[in-house]
């Protein structure tokens, strides 16, 4: 990366620090590594070992890189109810080489009190403005805004949740729309075999649209819209030009849930896995009730800064934005000619 572009990454995060500095969000400061983490199906992990000094040697006990600071945001919103913020490394094995993609990146993430996830995509429409005054006209806001839903009617051709209704129907519209899905894919497998090839490419507006309310058959920990009846949880993504840059919740908050999250999560973790890790099986107790008063009500957004940088800077590779891409750090030295 040369000096200039160093120069503007540092400008951003900063201009990203002042915006939440300015509406008293609290900056955090997390481990990278943790003794256990949040399942997720969907993703791979780090796994490392820290040696502990034990009787004249050293024991080795395994713990990991984290994806996501999450788990260590929502125990500070359980003890402080504090709208919160933090600008971390986050790492994600097994994923891809691309333009996009990176093992090690950096993320903002952060939780709004009293909020939901509607109020979070207005805050980040704000956040862009922000940024956007110096750089990246294109991002200003307002966001286009289309549900899971339509976007599967305009681009997909079919009724989602008529479909969803089945398995067969799923596999159905799949192979209408010339996929192949293999033998015994349940719903959501089918779902997001769908979503990549026949929606994701579709979201290429030159505008940042948000793609909201997704179908509460894909497991996520989100409130479910309307109680247990809803078809759909308080979700939204934020694309740019068919890039992802951000994930929202309005975060599921009732302990109960968040158990039968981490336990369904875990058994599929467990089997599908190629690095497993340790899940925290007494996590959902910070949300249980304290000194009388509830998990508090709030939404968090994740969002990839490498890729919002090269978004406000008008680059299209992840490399470009990364004082030391991976490929380079990976890179062993050329041996040098006697």
């Amino acid at each position: 990366m040369d000096l200039e572009m160093l120069k503007e990454r540092a400008r951003i995060i900063r201009r990203v620090r002042s915006f939440f500095d300015d509406r008293n969000y609290l900056e955090l400061d997390t481990p990278l590594l943790a003794p256990d983490l949040i399942p997720e199906s969907c993703l791979e992990v780090f796994e490392t070992r820290r040696m502990v000094p034990r009787g004249g040697g050293c024991e080795s006990r395994p713990c990991w890189l984290i994806p996501s600071p999450e788990i260590w945001m929502k125990r500070i919103i359980a003890q402080h109810r504090a709208s919160v913020y933090q600008i971390c490394k986050c790492f994600r094995n097994g994923e891809s080489a691309g333009h996009l993609h990176s093992p090690e990146f950096t993320m903002l993430e952060y939780y709004t009190m009293d909020a939901d996830y509607l109020d979070s995509l207005a805050l980040t429409e704000n956040l862009f403005a922000y940024l956007a005054e110096s750089a990246g006209q294109s991002l200003r806001p307002p966001f286009e805004r289309i549900t899971v839903a339509e976007a599967f009617g305009r681009w997909a051709g079919f009724d989602l949740f008529e479909a969803a209704a089945g398995r067969e129907g799923m596999e159905a519209e799949a192979r209408r729309l010339g996929l192949e899905p293999l033998p015994g894919l349940d719903i959501p497998a089918l779902y997001d075999l769908i979503f990549i090839h026949a929606v994701e490419p579709r979201l290429r507006q030159e505008k940042p649209a948000a793609l909201l309310d997704y179908p509460a058959f894909v497991p996520c920990l989100a409130r479910r819209s309307g109680g247990l009846t809803g078809k759909t949880v308080e979700r939204w993504e934020l694309y740019f030009k068919g890039v992802e840059l951000a994930n929202c919740y309005s975060e599921e908050t009732d302990p109960a849930k968040v158990r039968d999250f981490f336990e369904s999560e875990a058994a599929a973790k467990e089997q599908s896995a190629a690095v497993k890790h340790r899940v925290d099986a007494a996590y959902w107790k910070h949300f249980l009730p304290r000194a009388g008063k509830p998990f508090p009500r709030c939404s968090g957004v994740a969002l990839g800064l490498d890729r919002l940088i090269m978004a406000l800077t008008g680059r299209s590779n992840i490399d470009d934005v990364l004082p030391f891409p991976m490929q380079q750090v990976f890179t062993p030295p050329t041996p040098e000619k006697r």
